[in-house]
């Protein structure tokens, strides 16, 4: 794709999903990435969150592979370290050609600084950091990564609810979102994979077959979750287009 072409598209998903106006300081920020970098939010290369973009792990990774990257090591900085506490300490570094020196960049994970729904993976979170600092560093990217903060916004919202509505029953067929643990497991699953959060719930209610996810039993959510792991397991690409298409049906209904 030209890059007149991705910028092109990326405006329109960006217009689609955040609600962004003409002149938004945002999407002359998104105009530079689309053509600097190429990064294609229709890939999930970046995010929109609180107010700033984010580039993801994939969308490094992508950009490295553009770029002809010679290689990227990464090893644990055994002294900051410490499997008790479930904290570890990362240093990668990236090798744009064979004569570079390497670009380096250090990652920390512990149950303090990661989401809850990783509290157990604080190593493999570290590693990635400490990746996605290093690739920042070796392209000029100036935007943070999207793993390197504590929590997605998608998370946070939804505490944020829990505070203020009352307490659904566990059992009850309407208004449950399939329970605690089933949406734990949903949010997890946008993250690990960087979906789009509003996507997923537009496809969530076209699956059970009801007009609100609110509407839909806890078995008809249980069994989304697992269709859904299940197939950005075997074939993410294939998920994205399908999710996309509820993005298409949103933009005709405008």
């Amino acid at each position: 794709m030209r890059r007149t072409d991705l910028h092109r598209t990326n405006l329109r998903i960006a217009r689609a999903r955040w609600n962004f106006k003409r002149g938004d300081v945002a999407l002359q920020i998104l105009k530079h990435y689309s053509q600097e970098y190429r990064f294609s939010l229709l890939v999930g290369d970046l995010l929109f969150l609180d107010q700033g973009w984010y580039v993801t792990h994939a969308g490094l990774v992508r950009l490295s592979h553009r770029r002809r990257c010679r290689g990227i090591e990464a090893q644990a900085v055994v002294d900051l370290c410490s499997t008790s506490a479930s904290r570890y300490t990362f240093r990668a570094t990236v090798y744009t050609s064979r004569t570079c020196s390497g670009f380096v960049g250090y990652g920390d994970a512990d149950p303090s600084n990661v989401s809850p729904l990783v509290h157990g993976a604080e190593m493999r979170v570290a590693e990635t950091r400490a990746v996605n600092r290093a690739l920042r560093k070796a392209y000029g990217i100036g935007i943070c990564s999207v793993e390197e903060i504590v929590s997605f916004a998608e998370p946070v919202a939804s505490s944020r609810e829990s505070k203020t509505r009352p307490p659904r029953q566990a059992n009850g067929k309407n208004g449950n979102y399939g329970g605690p643990k089933v949406r734990d497991r949903l949010c997890q699953l946008i993250r690990q994979h960087e979906l789009d959060a509003n996507l997923v719930k537009s496809y969530a209610v076209d699956f059970c077959g009801t007009k609100t996810l609110r509407e839909a039993s806890r078995e008809q959510v249980e069994g989304f979750v697992a269709h859904l792991a299940d197939w950005a397991e075997k074939d993410r690409n294939a998920l994205l287009c399908q999710l996309n298409s509820f993005l298409r049906i949103k933009e005709g209904s405008a």
